[in-house]
């Protein structure tokens, strides 16, 4: 009997390529259907079955209804962007073509593609037949057995790799069985799924080499010597469990087809070439229908996914004979740019420089452009290099010229090294990164992902410069001809992405926000990154013994309560002391048979047992110590004495500023303990550090947006908002009778209705029965009825737009609006609700940042702004402009919007960030 072979294809994962390969031909037939994805599929297939044979053959989809892995985590894939138009009406077409080819689609809901070819395969396997799993996802790689193959696309190369369990060495450094323990350790960004910080893709598989699984490798932290690995498994755990379920395709789906019932028998021709005489592609309905269709525009434009197809041979790459880079090896030749340049209305500029932190790395060169296909490199600080005193001289009357636009990608960066070096840049500016992350927050932003994806160019990849890992080199090791190409591909594929993007912000009326917002706070924080915050080093080492002292009390409390003493960071032991020894009632168990010890288990224990808030306790203190007291001082840069955060524009989909290295938004402030952290951030000499923080902006932000007049008015009479919405929920004569209890509650009403919060959700959070809950929230609808309006447009627009506004025009997309499964649905419509009101709030502290920026500028000022953490700014105030620059700041804040309700600001002014607070 001959032997089978059976492919499963990955539908979806297969569509999105077909997409990709042909966004920019944006074919269409005379019906006006986007048939790009539906050609590039046909292409892929037809060659695959005249090459490949198989016996069998499926193709799986996901569906549209949420999975069970939604159900485990809401946060599940939460950050994907929504399906593009053109794949919502390609995707039915290319299952109409699959079904003509003679081929199945299996689809389930509650189930993904992944966990279908998961199951079918793994029944092939026990029959003995090989199977070959046609995939661009790294996560099938734990499926290959004996008889299961994958067919992954080669990206670098174009062609097509056969990955059997050797491959799957090769690739992930353990074998199949061990795949999803790496995983797990890794997380997946893409599908929102944290793995354990610290630990990477080359980390990960050395550990499960050596501990063989990850249950073995969290029992054993703290014995592990690598800092990073020892401390991310010990707190991150529980989470690296959460993230190995998520990451498990199943095997056993229920109702699945066997693959005995996928036999192929080739197409049905009339059928197949109708279909495609229908979508007008001449060449494949000449050959099953033996006639010429109508003729697709750039038809030609043959893109294959895989296989002998190579997808990244169609893609224009650099070719020297079709551009005009030049290399400006003296400073005549940088004037005469100048001088050619000083009458442009724009111009492209990008950096090179010797590593990536802009705080302390130099210069290699400058590129500059201001016509497509062209490009200037000038070098220095290199051998054979310019000086840069020189250089910068000769440009500043480019960069100094507030007449002309400046473009850069990842604008800040850029700034910040040409203002180390002594040119201020002057004028509008435009960052092709910030404009893509507002036209949509959730696709990749880098420059050579954007330029694949809008240009169809793939750009000279940094790594064939200066390699990768331990070997990579620094851009000023290389000969500058061997740079200067690169940089001026870059400042040219720059200037053609703004092209594209500015039409695209005007299109989606996002120019205003562009310019007046999200730009001109390049300036801004890429001044207050330069300036840093100065950290008293010894108060935290003092903190730390305190913390060391600390522990070791909770550490003995805790062991005397067990009875014994035992692996604290463990959730395998710490799982069966609670609830096997204690006897405390236990939540379900993990996959793996453990006792979930998650911090949302812990405290839901807390309030009626004490062991439990004493390892909740334990777990902040070992946070506290090991992420703030511990690292901060590892941070300061030793050039300048203090410690200088990154802030970035273009990371949380509402809009709001986050930071890194370190994370200053999660200083803590919760706790005693916590606050004291703040103690650490002290200001210069003859300086005070200043906190500015608004008061309950996002709560006026609603009152605004909404209308309502009983909330407008509390605010406008400088009322307890809290106290006010207790009389009214209440029925209370008076604010004056509203007691402790009422007021708390009513703040919960204040912060969670208008964020979507349920019944049963308020109830659980004020430790009352759902009645009261749901009768408190029906009285705070009816005092604010405006608010209830408010919530149900949102959602109305939401899901007729796909997208929800701030006041500024800030856009999010809510691809799950209209889910089916209700969780889903009810976390996309919580979503959408407070998009616009958070989001909002964070337009409104940048604008009073940008006007504070220019006014403390404008007037010369010793002052500065130093940092931004969630409402409220940080300031280095000079002892000699106290009482002004602080009252200005807060004047100035105070009227950064317009809005029918004021906005009001607390500020407090001392040495340190704490007691400013």
């Amino acid at each position: 009997m001959a032997k089978k072979l059976l492919y499963l294809l990955d539908g979806m994962a297969l569509a999105y390529r077909a997409h990709f390969a042909f966004i920019n031909s944006r074919l269409k037939n005379s019906e006006g259907i986007p048939t790009g994805p539906i050609l590039g599929f046909a292409n892929t297939l037809e060659k695959m079955l005249d090459e490949k044979e198989p016996t069998h053959i499926a193709v799986a989809w996901d569906t549209h209804a949420p999975t069970f892995r939604h159900e485990k985590d809401e946060e599940y894939k939460a950050n994907r962007p929504p399906q593009p138009e053109e794949l919502k009406v390609g995707i039915p077409l290319i299952k109409e073509m699959v079904k003509a080819w003679g081929i199945q689609n299996v689809e389930q809901d509650g189930y993904e593609a992944d966990d279908i070819i998961g199951t079918i395969a793994n029944g092939a396997n026990a029959d003995d037949v090989d199977v070959m799993m046609v995939t661009p996802d790294k996560d099938f790689m734990q499926l290959v057995h004996d008889h299961i193959h994958m067919m992954k696309p080669d990206n670098n190369n174009g062609g097509f790799n056969i990955i059997d369990r050797e491959g799957v060495k090769d690739y992930f450094g353990v074998y199949p069985e061990q795949v999803i323990d790496v995983l797990a350790m890794i997380g997946d960004t893409s599908d929102n799924i944290p793995g354990v910080p610290g630990i990477g893709k080359k980390g990960a598989p050395k550990l499960i080499k050596k501990y063989g699984s990850l249950e073995a490798a969290i029992e054993d932290a703290p014995n592990i010597k690598g800092k990073r690995a020892r401390e991310g498994l010990t707190e991150y755990g529980e989470q690296a469990m959460h993230a190995k379920e998520m990451v498990t395709i199943k095997t056993d789906v229920p109702n699945t087809k066997d693959w005995k019932e996928l036999e192929w028998e080739g197409p049905d021709k009339k059928e197949l070439g109708l279909f495609f005489k229908r979508m007008e592609f001449r060449t494949l309905t000449k050959k099953y229908l033996g006639a010429e269709g109508p003729v697709a525009e750039k038809e030609g434009d043959q893109v294959d996914l895989f296989g002998s197809f190579k997808e990244e041979s169609d893609q224009q790459e650099l070719d020297e004979e079709k551009v005009n880079y030049a290399l400006l090896d003296t400073i005549e030749k940088v004037k005469d740019m100048v001088d050619e340049y000083k009458d442009e209305e724009r111009f492209c500029f990008d950096t090179e420089t010797d590593s990536a932190d802009p705080v302390t790395a130099s210069l290699v060169g400058i590129s500059l452009t201001a016509t497509p296909g062209t490009a200037y490199y000038i070098p220095v600080n290199v051998e054979g290099g310019l000086d840069e005193v020189a250089v910068i001289d000769a440009l500043r009357p480019l960069f100094e010229d507030d007449h002309i636009l400046k473009i850069a990608h990842n604008y800040k960066f850029d700034f910040m090294m040409l203002r180390r070096a002594g040119l201020v840049l002057k004028g509008n500016a435009f960052d092709t990164m910030i404009a893509a992350y507002l036209i949509d927050a959730n696709q990749k932003l880098k420059m050579d992902e954007l330029s694949k994806s809008l240009l169809n160019y793939k750009p000279v990849p940094i790594e064939d410069l200066i390699g990768k890992g331990r070997k990579q080199k620094s851009m000023a090791d290389l000969d500058i001809e061997d740079v200067y190409l690169y940089a001026c591909e870059d400042a040219d594929i720059t200037l053609r992405l703004y092209e594209i993007l500015n039409d695209r912000l005007k299109d989606d009326e996002l120019l205003e926000i562009a310019y007046k917002v999200d730009f001109p706070l390049m300036e801004v924080l890429g001044e207050m990154e330069l300036k840093g915050v100065k950290l008293d080093t010894d108060m935290l080492s003092e903190f730390s013994e305190e913390l060391d002292k600390d522990l070791k009390e909770l550490e003995a409390e805790i062991y005397e309560k067990a009875g014994e003493e035992f692996n604290i960071n463990s959730p395998q032991q710490l799982g069966t002391i609670l609830f096997e020894k204690m006897g405390l009632p236990a939540g379900k168990k993990t996959k793996t048979g453990q006792y979930s010890t998650a911090e949302s288990v812990l405290t839901k224990l807390a309030p009626k047992y004490e062991m439990p808030s004493l390892i909740l306790d334990y777990r902040q203190l070992t946070k506290l110590k090991s992420t703030y007291v511990d690292a901060l001082p590892d941070l300061v840069v030793e050039e300048t004495g203090r410690i200088h955060t990154e802030f970035n524009q273009s990371v949380a989909a509402t809009g709001r500023l986050s930071s890194s290295n370190p994370n200053l938004q999660n200083i803590p402030i919760r706790t005693k303990r916590g606050r004291e952290i703040r103690k650490a951030f002290i200001a210069e000499d003859g300086f005070e550090l200043m906190s500015a923080d608004y008061s309950q902006v996002e709560l006026r932000v609603i009152a605004h947006i909404s209308q309502d007049e009983a909330m407008i008015e509390a605010f406008k009479n400088d009322e307890d908002i809290h106290a006010r919405t207790a009389k009214e929920i209440f029925g209370l004569d008076s604010i004056d009778d509203v007691d402790g209890d009422q007021r708390r509650k009513a703040k919960e009403v204040n912060f969670g209705i208008p964020y979507g919060v349920s019944a049963y959700g308020l109830a659980s959070r004020l430790g009352i029965d759902n009645e009261e809950g749901k009768e408190m929230i029906d009285q705070y609808f009816e005092r604010f009825p405006k608010i209830l309006d408010y919530i149900n447009d949102t959602k109305e627009f939401a899901r007729e737009h796909g997208y929800v506004k701030t006041m500024l025009g800030r856009r999010r997309y809510i691809p799950d609006i209209k889910a089916g499964n209700w969780n889903v649905r009810s976390f996309a419509e919580r979503t959408a609700i407070n998009m616009p009101i958070q989001g909002t709030a964070a337009d409104i502290i940048k604008l009073a940042m940008i006007e504070i920026h220019h006014w403390l500028k404008e007037n010369n000022k010793n002052s500065r702004m130093l940092l931004q953490v969630h409402d409220e700014l940080i300031f280095e105030i000079h002892e000699s402009e106290k009482d002004e620059v602080a009252a200005k700041i807060e004047e100035l804040m105070e009227n950064a919007v317009d809005l029918d309700v004021p906005l009001k600001v607390e500020s407090g002014i001392a040495k340190n960030w704490l007691e400013a607070h």
